[in-house]
């Protein structure tokens, strides 16, 4: 007959399936924490520029742009409703932060006196929860690890390639933001900013 296993060898035996276990739960941890495939994927969303069937507006020396305190976002005033389209106000590069990110961000004011954020030929990495913000803080700044005081978020990036239209809510203070911001909400870090400069007309 043969031997019966000790208690101490059938504790030995079922070790391995708790650890088992903790290992395939700390590996699903990581791979929604870190979510690694996006390092080898890309969406390229390429939307129409808002109101594309209407001519741009350029503002003419009777209308010049409103100019806040310097370094913030301008827009030039806005068209009477029912006008002839969107009209450009700052506008910017992008500067790279943890990922390398180019294109160009740029405030576009509608007819309706709504206003747009657009990003055109928009070129940075995937990854987990990746967002589009306005920044009070300088594109040096929130390209890397702050989006500085009461940052305006316009909502997850749809595609980290194209050209793409962000909706900025009613009521935004313009005036006291200075940056466009892809930036990844998990970890805390910017994938790149544009500063957003009136320019001169």
């Amino acid at each position: 007959m043969s031997a019966r296993p000790s208690p101490s060898a059938r504790r030995r035996r079922r070790w391995p399936v708790p650890v088992a276990v903790l290992v395939l739960l700390a590996g699903g941890f990581g791979l929604y924490l870190f979510e690694p495939w996006k390092a080898f994927t890309s969406t390229r969303v390429d939307e129409a520029p808002p109101a594309a069937a209407a001519p741009l507006v350029t503002p003419a020396a009777a209308a010049p742009l409103v100019t806040p305190a310097a370094g913030s976002a301008a827009l030039p005033p806005s068209p009477s409703p029912g006008g002839p389209g969107p009209a450009e106000g700052a506008a910017g590069s992008f500067q790279s932060g943890e990922h390398p990110t180019t294109g160009t961000a740029r405030l576009v004011r509608l007819a309706d006196g709504s206003t747009v954020l657009r990003l055109e030929n928009l070129r940075t990495s995937d990854g987990p929860d990746v967002r589009v913000y306005l920044s009070a803080a300088p594109a040096a700044r929130s390209k890397l690890d702050t989006l500085g005081d009461a940052p305006v978020e316009l909502g997850r990036l749809k595609g980290n390639l194209g050209n793409q239209n962000y909706a900025v809510p009613a009521g935004t203070d313009l005036t006291r933001l200075r940056s466009a911001v892809i930036w990844c909400a998990r970890f805390s870090v910017g994938f790149g900013a544009a500063d957003l400069t009136a320019s001169a007309r």
